[in-house]
């Protein structure tokens, strides 16, 4: 089936729409507090510093670094001085952080699979496709 490059740029933006809309939902939900997408962006980045932490998040580095003091006072992170910058700290994930991501992630998958299962269209052939792409999507990103 082959598609216009139009409709090709018109379906992509419905993915990243839905793809959005559905982090949204299951994210409200679960009432998970928003500092977990700082957990998640520390376990994709690794250890960085609270500048470029804000940075990957897009907000500014007062709210980081008030984002970050609630991560180390739960024991998700940890922030020590940078070796390579005096004025600068370190954020790195703890077990307990990456545990708790770990928690979060199959509450989502728990959620994303119910409602799969509960919508009489699809089944787990149709998420394993919608994985696939997304997965074939985000590797090819990343590589360029």
């Amino acid at each position: 089936m082959t598609t216009s490059p139009a409709r090709d740029v018109e379906l992509a933006s419905d993915l990243v729409v839905h793809a959005a809309r559905l982090v949204r939902a299951v994210r409200r939900e679960l009432e998970l507090p928003a500092i977990v997408r700082i957990v998640s962006l520390l376990d994709e980045h690794g250890p960085v510093g609270i500048s470029r932490l804000a940075e990957l998040d897009r907000c500014s580095q007062p709210t980081m670094s008030s984002a970050v003091a609630q991560l180390v006072d739960r024991g998700w992170a940890t922030k020590a001085p940078n070796p390579d910058d005096a004025r600068g700290s370190v954020v790195t994930l703890t077990d307990a952080g990456r545990a708790e991501l770990a928690r979060i992630r199959r509450l989502n998958g728990e959620r994303v699979a119910a409602l799969v299962a509960d919508h009489p269209d699809l089944d787990n052939e149709d998420l394993a496709t919608a994985v696939a792409v997304l997965r074939g999507v985000l590797q090819k990103g990343s590589t360029s």
